[in-house]
């Protein structure tokens, strides 16, 4: 997969084992300045591991990597100094306010007495957190100390930003916020690798998508083209009471490819043959007995490409590879 920009962040080949378990295989791509690139998969795909490899926080045993013109494995002070990071745990001392916090990373980015004050005014100003930049990290909210995890990355003006699973755990409101934050970033050049099992995320952020499942890339491109690809609408059929989804998953059996939501009493079912085909299966479960909530027939979403991909949906928060 290849950026449309002269590129950032480049990865040829990149593939990294622990012990027998191969975490990273063979995966390429390049994310170029002002684009998005979503790395999507299951829990242990290899998402964070691709992360550590372009971050110097790993070694890579096979292929290469870029950041800034810079290689990864043999100019890695010159990579750290060309990028930010924002993990799945946040970096920041919580003892500290957000304003001493960026002043720490300020100071471990060696940026000048002279810098450091303007360049830690500008980020609280324009990323809206000056009302409690003088509070102690502690008593912030999630999507607070979310916030002030990515803003202390941005701190030496990184011409690469690394974001791992930013949103994992926020509320819908501050995930919203986020993602003006990673919009803005993009908008001014800013290259971005986000790693999300958010597939809302990705949809509405990522200008590519990659995704990878036990190490492997099997699909890349724009989230529409992915989506286009699975070839088929999803009839979505949502039942009264549990009994009704067992009546129904028993009705619909030969529907191999059909998938049951026990939790939301939901049935997707693969479309080839658009509405005749959802109206005799309506009819099938209303012979049957099944009580149906709600139904819609739609286009296929990033989920629906996630799970005919990697055979499972995502399953939110969780620990990546080594």
């Amino acid at each position: 997969m290849s950026s449309t920009k002269a590129p950032v962040i480049t990865a040829d080949g990149l593939s990294k084992a622990f012990g027998d378990v191969v975490a990273l295989r063979d995966v390429s791509f390049a994310v170029g300045s002002g684009e998005v690139l979503g790395l999507l998969g299951p829990n242990g795909a290899g998402k964070t591991t691709a992360v550590k490899l372009l971050t110097t926080l790993c070694s890579i045993d096979a292929g290469s990597a870029t950041v800034a013109g810079c290689d990864v494995a043999s100019e890695p002070g010159a990579v750290r100094r060309a990028i930010g990071l924002a993990g799945q745990a946040a970096a920041v001392d919580e003892k500290l306010t957000g304003r001493e916090n960026l002043e720490l990373f300020a100071r471990l980015y060696k940026l000048s007495r002279r810098q450091r004050r303007p360049r830690i005014d500008e980020l609280l100003e324009r990323f809206d957190m000056v009302a409690f930049a003088d509070r102690p990290a502690s008593t912030y909210s999630g999507g607070q100390r979310r916030r002030l995890d990515i803003v202390a990355a941005l701190v030496a003006n990184p011409l690469a930003l690394f974001l791992d699973e930013p949103t994992a755990g926020l509320d819908p409101r501050s995930r919203a916020e986020l993602w003006d934050v990673v919009r803005s970033l993009a908008a001014e050049g800013t290259a971005i690798l986000l790693t999300t099992q958010n597939l809302d995320e990705a949809d509405r952020l990522a200008d590519e998508v990659l995704v990878i499942d036990r190490g492997h890339t099997v699909a890349s491109g724009p989230p529409e083209v992915l989506k286009k690809d699975v070839g088929r609408d999803v009839l979505e059929v949502h039942v009264a009471t549990n009994a009704d989804l067992a009546t129904a998953e028993a009705a619909i059996v030969q529907t191999a490819e059909a998938v049951i939501d026990r939790g939301a009493r939901r049935i997707d079912i693969p479309i080839a043959a658009g509405a005749a085909q959802s109206l005799g299966l309506l009819r099938c479960l209303e012979d049957e007995g099944v009580r149906i909530t709600d139904f819609q027939l739609r286009r296929p979403t990033l989920d629906d490409v996630f799970l005919a991909l990697t055979g499972a949906r995502p399953t939110g928060d969780g620990a990546d590879t080594p």
